[in-house]
Protein backbone atom coordinates (compact mmCIF):
# COMPACT_ATOMS: atom_id res chain seq x y z
CA UNK A 1 0.00 0.00 0.00
CA UNK A 2 3.04 2.51 0.91
CA UNK A 3 4.25 1.24 -2.16
CA UNK A 4 1.10 2.38 -4.64
CA UNK A 5 0.87 5.23 -2.44
CA UNK A 6 4.57 6.58 -3.17
CA UNK A 7 4.35 5.47 -6.71
CA UNK A 8 1.19 7.84 -7.29
CA UNK A 9 2.62 10.66 -5.71
CA UNK A 10 5.64 10.39 -7.58
CA UNK A 11 3.49 10.32 -10.67
CA UNK A 12 1.53 13.33 -9.79
CA UNK A 13 4.81 15.48 -8.96
CA UNK A 14 6.12 13.88 -12.54
CA UNK A 15 2.81 15.68 -14.09
CA UNK A 16 2.67 18.97 -12.17
CA UNK A 17 6.42 19.01 -13.51
CA UNK A 18 5.91 18.35 -17.16
CA UNK A 19 2.34 20.75 -16.91
CA UNK A 20 4.74 23.56 -15.46
CA UNK A 21 7.26 22.60 -18.13
CA UNK A 22 4.53 22.78 -21.09
CA UNK A 23 3.43 26.21 -19.76
CA UNK A 24 6.89 27.99 -19.64
CA UNK A 25 7.65 26.43 -22.80
CA UNK A 26 4.38 27.46 -24.50
CA UNK A 27 4.91 31.79 -24.38
CA UNK A 28 3.53 34.34 -26.03
CA UNK A 29 5.54 35.58 -27.51
CA UNK A 30 5.81 39.63 -28.15
CA UNK A 31 7.84 42.02 -29.84
CA UNK A 32 9.76 44.60 -28.45
CA UNK A 33 11.73 47.45 -30.57
CA UNK A 34 13.66 50.62 -29.93
CA UNK A 35 16.95 52.30 -29.43
CA UNK A 36 18.66 51.08 -26.61
CA UNK A 37 21.98 52.83 -27.87
CA UNK A 38 22.67 56.03 -28.89
CA UNK A 39 20.54 59.43 -28.71
CA UNK A 40 17.28 57.94 -28.73
CA UNK A 41 18.20 55.83 -26.14
CA UNK A 42 16.85 57.62 -23.20
CA UNK A 43 13.07 57.27 -25.16
CA UNK A 44 14.28 53.78 -25.66
CA UNK A 45 15.22 52.16 -22.45
CA UNK A 46 12.46 53.65 -20.39
CA UNK A 47 9.74 52.60 -22.98
CA UNK A 48 11.23 48.95 -22.70
CA UNK A 49 11.28 49.22 -18.67
CA UNK A 50 7.89 50.15 -18.88
CA UNK A 51 7.01 47.21 -21.30
CA UNK A 52 8.84 44.94 -18.95
CA UNK A 53 7.15 46.26 -15.58
CA UNK A 54 4.14 45.41 -17.20
CA UNK A 55 5.01 41.98 -18.73
CA UNK A 56 5.99 41.18 -15.20
CA UNK A 57 2.84 42.23 -13.20
CA UNK A 58 0.56 40.10 -15.82
CA UNK A 59 2.78 37.31 -15.74
CA UNK A 60 2.31 37.31 -11.81
CA UNK A 61 -1.63 37.42 -12.44
CA UNK A 62 -1.49 34.51 -14.09
CA UNK A 63 -0.52 35.76 -17.76
CA UNK A 64 -3.39 36.03 -20.77
CA UNK A 65 -5.53 33.24 -21.47
CA UNK A 66 -3.40 30.98 -19.03
CA UNK A 67 -0.12 31.45 -21.04
CA UNK A 68 3.00 34.00 -20.03
CA UNK A 69 3.91 37.01 -22.01
CA UNK A 70 7.74 36.52 -23.28
CA UNK A 71 9.08 39.61 -24.55
CA UNK A 72 11.91 39.43 -27.79
CA UNK A 73 13.85 43.07 -27.07
CA UNK A 74 15.82 44.03 -29.96
CA UNK A 75 17.70 47.13 -30.43
CA UNK A 76 17.15 49.18 -33.81
CA UNK A 77 19.82 51.67 -32.77
CA UNK A 78 17.23 54.67 -34.66
CA UNK A 79 18.18 53.24 -37.54
CA UNK A 80 16.08 52.48 -40.42
CA UNK A 81 17.56 49.59 -42.06
CA UNK A 82 18.05 47.89 -38.52
CA UNK A 83 14.30 48.29 -37.97
CA UNK A 84 13.73 46.53 -40.94
CA UNK A 85 15.66 43.37 -41.05
CA UNK A 86 14.17 43.14 -36.93
CA UNK A 87 10.84 43.12 -38.81
CA UNK A 88 11.85 40.26 -40.05
CA UNK A 89 13.32 38.14 -37.95
CA UNK A 90 10.62 38.66 -35.13
CA UNK A 91 7.95 37.74 -38.00
CA UNK A 92 9.78 34.98 -39.17
CA UNK A 93 12.18 33.18 -36.72
CA UNK A 94 10.45 34.36 -33.76
CA UNK A 95 7.03 34.23 -34.32
CA UNK A 96 5.55 37.35 -32.18
CA UNK A 97 2.00 37.57 -31.73
CA UNK A 98 2.35 41.31 -31.85
CA UNK A 99 5.16 43.67 -31.62
CA UNK A 100 5.55 47.11 -29.64
CA UNK A 101 7.17 50.08 -29.59
CA UNK A 102 9.01 52.10 -31.92
CA UNK A 103 9.99 55.38 -30.84
CA UNK A 104 11.60 57.06 -34.39
CA UNK A 105 9.03 57.67 -36.65
CA UNK A 106 11.41 56.49 -39.95
CA UNK A 107 11.98 53.59 -38.07
CA UNK A 108 8.23 52.62 -38.02
CA UNK A 109 7.28 53.83 -41.68
CA UNK A 110 10.20 51.61 -42.62
CA UNK A 111 9.11 48.32 -40.52
CA UNK A 112 5.54 48.62 -40.49
CA UNK A 113 4.95 47.03 -43.78
CA UNK A 114 6.48 43.45 -42.63
CA UNK A 115 3.57 43.47 -40.02
CA UNK A 116 1.05 44.61 -42.36
CA UNK A 117 2.10 42.16 -44.99
CA UNK A 118 2.02 39.07 -42.01
CA UNK A 119 -1.38 40.54 -40.47
CA UNK A 120 0.38 40.96 -37.17
CA UNK A 121 -0.56 44.06 -35.07
CA UNK A 122 2.08 46.51 -34.27
CA UNK A 123 1.30 48.92 -30.87
CA UNK A 124 3.18 52.49 -31.42
CA UNK A 125 3.98 53.16 -28.10
CA UNK A 126 6.53 56.53 -29.06
CA UNK A 127 6.99 57.08 -32.03
CA UNK A 128 4.44 60.59 -33.52
CA UNK A 129 4.67 60.78 -36.73
CA UNK A 130 1.09 61.77 -37.57
CA UNK A 131 1.49 58.85 -41.45
CA UNK A 132 2.53 56.15 -38.69
CA UNK A 133 -1.13 54.75 -38.75
CA UNK A 134 -2.10 56.16 -41.46
CA UNK A 135 0.60 54.25 -44.10
CA UNK A 136 -1.86 51.84 -45.25
CA UNK A 137 -5.56 53.18 -45.09
CA UNK A 138 -5.58 52.49 -48.90
CA UNK A 139 -5.71 48.57 -47.89
CA UNK A 140 -8.68 47.14 -46.58
CA UNK A 141 -7.40 45.96 -43.16
CA UNK A 142 -4.94 48.21 -40.59
CA UNK A 143 -2.56 46.23 -38.60
CA UNK A 144 -0.54 49.45 -36.98
CA UNK A 145 -2.15 50.70 -33.53
CA UNK A 146 -1.12 53.46 -31.74
CA UNK A 147 -1.76 55.20 -27.78
CA UNK A 148 1.10 58.17 -27.89
CA UNK A 149 0.07 61.47 -29.12
CA UNK A 150 0.96 62.26 -32.89
CA UNK A 151 1.54 65.30 -34.37
CA UNK A 152 -1.38 66.47 -36.03
CA UNK A 153 -2.41 66.97 -32.13
CA UNK A 154 1.23 67.98 -31.09
CA UNK A 155 1.95 70.81 -33.71
CA UNK A 156 -1.12 72.51 -33.02
CA UNK A 157 -1.03 72.42 -29.29
CA UNK A 158 2.63 73.83 -29.77
CA UNK A 159 1.46 76.67 -31.85
CA UNK A 160 -1.36 77.17 -29.58
CA UNK A 161 1.12 77.87 -26.97
CA UNK A 162 3.03 80.35 -28.89
CA UNK A 163 1.01 82.50 -30.54
CA UNK A 164 -2.25 82.59 -28.86
CA UNK A 165 -1.08 81.73 -25.20
CA UNK A 166 2.24 83.51 -24.61
CA UNK A 167 1.16 85.92 -27.71
CA UNK A 168 4.54 85.54 -30.06
CA UNK A 169 4.03 86.96 -33.80
CA UNK A 170 7.49 86.05 -34.84
CA UNK A 171 8.63 82.31 -34.41
CA UNK A 172 11.32 80.28 -35.93
CA UNK A 173 11.23 76.19 -36.60
CA UNK A 174 14.37 74.36 -36.25
CA UNK A 175 13.56 70.72 -36.67
CA UNK A 176 16.25 67.62 -37.65
CA UNK A 177 16.40 66.27 -40.97
CA UNK A 178 14.82 62.82 -40.09
CA UNK A 179 11.10 61.84 -41.25
CA UNK A 180 10.52 62.62 -37.51
CA UNK A 181 11.83 66.39 -37.69
CA UNK A 182 10.35 66.67 -41.39
CA UNK A 183 7.11 65.49 -40.96
CA UNK A 184 6.91 67.65 -37.71
CA UNK A 185 7.84 70.63 -39.36
CA UNK A 186 5.40 70.27 -42.12
CA UNK A 187 2.87 69.84 -39.01
CA UNK A 188 3.81 73.07 -37.46
CA UNK A 189 3.52 75.25 -41.03
CA UNK A 190 0.19 74.30 -40.96
CA UNK A 191 -0.74 74.93 -37.94
CA UNK A 192 0.78 78.14 -38.18
CA UNK A 193 -1.10 78.90 -41.25
CA UNK A 194 -4.30 77.78 -39.79
CA UNK A 195 -3.06 80.82 -37.50
CA UNK A 196 -2.25 82.99 -40.43
CA UNK A 197 1.25 83.20 -39.55
CA UNK A 198 4.31 82.47 -41.52
CA UNK A 199 7.89 81.08 -39.55
CA UNK A 200 9.72 84.11 -39.94
CA UNK A 201 12.72 81.27 -40.30
CA UNK A 202 13.03 77.32 -40.92
CA UNK A 203 16.20 75.77 -40.53
CA UNK A 204 17.10 72.11 -40.40
CA UNK A 205 19.96 70.21 -38.54
CA UNK A 206 21.44 66.67 -38.94
CA UNK A 207 21.66 63.89 -35.94
CA UNK A 208 24.81 64.76 -33.95
CA UNK A 209 25.38 68.30 -35.23
CA UNK A 210 27.33 70.22 -32.13
CA UNK A 211 26.79 73.77 -33.81
CA UNK A 212 23.84 75.16 -34.36
CA UNK A 213 25.19 78.76 -34.43
CA UNK A 214 23.80 78.93 -37.87
CA UNK A 215 20.39 78.50 -37.82
CA UNK A 216 19.99 80.32 -34.26
CA UNK A 217 22.06 83.41 -36.14
CA UNK A 218 19.11 83.52 -39.37
CA UNK A 219 16.30 83.23 -36.54
CA UNK A 220 17.81 85.51 -34.65
CA UNK A 221 18.44 88.05 -37.82
CA UNK A 222 14.88 87.56 -38.71
CA UNK A 223 13.46 88.42 -35.49
CA UNK A 224 12.45 85.57 -34.12
CA UNK A 225 10.99 86.06 -30.14
CA UNK A 226 10.71 82.19 -29.81
CA UNK A 227 11.82 78.88 -31.27
CA UNK A 228 9.56 75.94 -32.35
CA UNK A 229 11.50 72.78 -32.07
CA UNK A 230 11.23 69.30 -34.02
CA UNK A 231 13.93 67.04 -32.69
CA UNK A 232 15.34 64.61 -30.04
CA UNK A 233 17.00 65.47 -26.93
CA UNK A 234 20.79 66.01 -27.50
CA UNK A 235 20.04 68.31 -30.57
CA UNK A 236 17.99 69.55 -28.79
CA UNK A 237 20.45 70.47 -25.98
CA UNK A 238 22.71 72.52 -28.77
CA UNK A 239 20.04 74.67 -29.46
CA UNK A 240 19.83 75.86 -26.06
CA UNK A 241 23.91 75.61 -25.34
CA UNK A 242 23.67 77.78 -28.52
CA UNK A 243 21.69 80.27 -27.57
CA UNK A 244 23.41 80.54 -24.44
CA UNK A 245 26.84 80.71 -26.39
CA UNK A 246 25.38 83.97 -28.06
CA UNK A 247 23.64 85.66 -25.15
CA UNK A 248 20.64 84.96 -27.00
CA UNK A 249 17.70 83.62 -24.98
CA UNK A 250 13.94 83.10 -26.41
CA UNK A 251 11.82 80.37 -25.12
CA UNK A 252 11.90 77.13 -26.88
CA UNK A 253 8.57 75.57 -27.60
CA UNK A 254 8.43 72.23 -28.73
CA UNK A 255 7.36 68.25 -29.35
CA UNK A 256 6.95 66.22 -26.39
CA UNK A 257 10.69 65.39 -26.72
CA UNK A 258 12.00 68.45 -24.88
CA UNK A 259 11.17 66.52 -22.03
CA UNK A 260 13.67 63.17 -22.58
CA UNK A 261 16.63 63.33 -20.10
CA UNK A 262 19.51 63.65 -22.86
CA UNK A 263 17.94 67.21 -23.47
CA UNK A 264 17.49 68.35 -19.65
CA UNK A 265 20.77 67.23 -18.33
CA UNK A 266 22.95 68.51 -21.65
CA UNK A 267 21.05 71.72 -21.85
CA UNK A 268 21.65 72.36 -17.80
CA UNK A 269 20.47 75.63 -16.76
CA UNK A 270 20.29 76.71 -20.24
CA UNK A 271 17.49 74.40 -21.55
CA UNK A 272 15.30 75.57 -18.31
CA UNK A 273 11.43 76.84 -19.23
CA UNK A 274 11.29 74.73 -22.49
CA UNK A 275 7.34 73.83 -22.65
CA UNK A 276 6.24 70.67 -24.69
CA UNK A 277 2.89 68.84 -24.58
CA UNK A 278 3.09 65.43 -22.16
CA UNK A 279 0.50 62.78 -22.08
CA UNK A 280 2.36 61.81 -18.78
CA UNK A 281 4.45 63.81 -15.62
CA UNK A 282 6.07 61.69 -13.54
CA UNK A 283 3.92 62.44 -10.46
CA UNK A 284 1.63 60.66 -8.32
CA UNK A 285 -1.34 62.15 -9.49
CA UNK A 286 -3.59 59.17 -9.24
CA UNK A 287 -3.27 55.94 -7.23
CA UNK A 288 -2.71 54.09 -10.86
CA UNK A 289 0.52 56.66 -11.69
CA UNK A 290 1.83 56.11 -7.93
CA UNK A 291 1.71 52.73 -8.08
CA UNK A 292 3.65 52.79 -11.36
CA UNK A 293 6.24 55.61 -10.01
CA UNK A 294 7.04 54.16 -7.01
CA UNK A 295 7.34 50.44 -9.03
CA UNK A 296 9.49 52.17 -11.93
CA UNK A 297 12.12 53.66 -9.50
CA UNK A 298 12.38 50.95 -7.45
CA UNK A 299 12.57 48.36 -9.90
CA UNK A 300 15.23 50.53 -11.87
CA UNK A 301 16.42 53.28 -9.67
CA UNK A 302 17.13 55.70 -11.82
CA UNK A 303 19.69 58.78 -11.37
CA UNK A 304 17.53 61.35 -9.38
CA UNK A 305 14.25 59.40 -8.86
CA UNK A 306 13.70 61.25 -12.07
CA UNK A 307 12.41 58.36 -15.10
CA UNK A 308 14.74 59.13 -18.25
CA UNK A 309 11.83 59.59 -20.55
CA UNK A 310 8.25 60.05 -18.12
CA UNK A 311 5.95 59.13 -21.57
CA UNK A 312 7.89 56.18 -22.89
CA UNK A 313 7.96 54.77 -19.74
CA UNK A 314 4.32 55.56 -19.27
CA UNK A 315 3.20 54.38 -22.65
CA UNK A 316 4.93 51.58 -22.79
CA UNK A 317 3.56 50.40 -20.01
CA UNK A 318 -0.43 50.82 -21.30
CA UNK A 319 0.78 49.59 -24.42
CA UNK A 320 1.10 46.04 -22.84
CA UNK A 321 -1.73 45.85 -20.96
CA UNK A 322 -4.00 47.02 -23.80
CA UNK A 323 -2.25 43.87 -26.15
CA UNK A 324 -3.14 41.70 -23.54
CA UNK A 325 -6.62 42.74 -22.81
CA UNK A 326 -6.97 42.20 -26.87
CA UNK A 327 -5.21 38.88 -26.66
CA UNK A 328 -7.89 37.79 -23.45
CA UNK A 329 -10.67 39.18 -25.15
CA UNK A 330 -10.15 37.17 -28.49
CA UNK A 331 -8.98 34.04 -26.62
CA UNK A 332 -6.58 33.87 -29.03
CA UNK A 333 -3.02 34.84 -30.44
CA UNK A 334 -3.90 34.86 -34.47
CA UNK A 335 -2.81 38.33 -35.89
CA UNK A 336 -6.58 38.99 -37.30
CA UNK A 337 -8.60 37.79 -33.87
CA UNK A 338 -6.57 40.27 -32.02
CA UNK A 339 -6.86 43.26 -34.49
CA UNK A 340 -10.66 42.70 -34.30
CA UNK A 341 -10.30 42.46 -30.51
CA UNK A 342 -8.50 45.77 -30.24
CA UNK A 343 -10.88 47.73 -32.60
CA UNK A 344 -13.80 46.59 -30.11
CA UNK A 345 -12.28 46.46 -26.73
CA UNK A 346 -15.47 45.34 -24.39
CA UNK A 347 -13.52 46.01 -21.02
CA UNK A 348 -11.60 49.48 -20.06
CA UNK A 349 -8.50 49.28 -19.48
CA UNK A 350 -6.83 51.52 -16.76
CA UNK A 351 -3.35 52.76 -17.76
CA UNK A 352 -1.09 55.30 -16.38
CA UNK A 353 -1.99 57.92 -19.08
CA UNK A 354 -5.38 57.19 -18.90
CA UNK A 355 -8.70 54.84 -18.71
CA UNK A 356 -8.73 53.38 -22.43
CA UNK A 357 -12.64 52.61 -22.86
CA UNK A 358 -12.98 51.67 -26.42
CA UNK A 359 -9.95 53.33 -27.30
CA UNK A 360 -9.77 51.96 -31.17
CA UNK A 361 -12.19 51.48 -33.96
CA UNK A 362 -12.04 50.39 -37.28
CA UNK A 363 -11.26 53.22 -38.65
CA UNK A 364 -9.72 55.07 -35.57
CA UNK A 365 -6.27 53.49 -34.57
CA UNK A 366 -5.73 56.64 -32.14
CA UNK A 367 -5.76 56.07 -28.55
CA UNK A 368 -4.89 59.29 -27.56
CA UNK A 369 -7.20 62.69 -28.53
CA UNK A 370 -6.44 66.14 -28.54
CA UNK A 371 -7.92 66.82 -25.19
CA UNK A 372 -5.31 64.62 -23.12
CA UNK A 373 -1.87 65.82 -23.30
CA UNK A 374 -1.22 69.09 -20.92
CA UNK A 375 2.14 71.05 -21.46
CA UNK A 376 5.07 70.32 -19.43
CA UNK A 377 7.85 72.47 -18.31
CA UNK A 378 11.48 71.83 -17.28
CA UNK A 379 12.07 73.37 -14.19
CA UNK A 380 14.70 72.44 -11.52
CA UNK A 381 16.55 69.92 -13.84
CA UNK A 382 12.96 67.93 -14.25
CA UNK A 383 9.55 68.04 -16.17
CA UNK A 384 6.53 69.73 -14.14
CA UNK A 385 3.18 70.98 -15.11
CA UNK A 386 3.39 74.41 -16.53
CA UNK A 387 0.70 75.41 -15.79
CA UNK A 388 -1.30 75.39 -11.90
CA UNK A 389 -4.73 74.65 -13.18
CA UNK A 390 -3.56 71.29 -15.11
CA UNK A 391 -1.92 70.37 -11.77
CA UNK A 392 -5.11 71.21 -9.72
CA UNK A 393 -6.78 69.26 -12.33
CA UNK A 394 -4.19 66.59 -12.53
CA UNK A 395 -5.91 64.00 -10.56
CA UNK A 396 -9.15 63.74 -13.09
CA UNK A 397 -8.31 61.55 -15.72
CA UNK A 398 -8.71 62.83 -19.43
CA UNK A 399 -10.54 60.01 -21.20
CA UNK A 400 -10.44 59.77 -25.11
CA UNK A 401 -12.73 61.82 -27.01
CA UNK A 402 -13.03 61.05 -30.56
CA UNK A 403 -14.82 64.95 -30.96
CA UNK A 404 -11.77 66.97 -29.59
CA UNK A 405 -10.96 69.87 -31.22
CA UNK A 406 -7.46 71.02 -31.92
CA UNK A 407 -5.57 67.92 -33.83
CA UNK A 408 -5.15 68.84 -37.71
CA UNK A 409 -6.92 66.82 -40.79
CA UNK A 410 -5.63 63.20 -40.78
CA UNK A 411 -2.70 62.59 -43.55
CA UNK A 412 -3.92 60.61 -46.35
Amino acid sequence: MNRLATRLTLTAVALAASTTMAFAADPIKIGVDGPFTGGSSSMGVSMRDGVRMAVEEINKAGGVIGRPLQLVERDDEAKNERGVQIAQELINKEKVVATVGFINTGVALASQRFYQEARIPVMNNVATGSLVTHQFDDQPENYIFRNAAHDSIQAPMIVEEAIARRGFKKVAILADSTNYGQLGRADLEKALELKGIKPVATEKFNIKDVDMTPQLLKAKEAGAEAILTYGIGPELAQIANGMTKLGWKVPMIGSWTLSMANYIDNAGPGGEGARMPQTFIQEPTTPKRQSFIVNYLKTFNPKNSRIDSPVSAAQGYDSIYLLAAAIQQANSTEGPKIKAALEDLKTPVVGVVTTYNKPFTTKDHEAITANIPVFGEVKGQRVVYAYPEDQKKASEVRVKDAMAKGSLPAKK
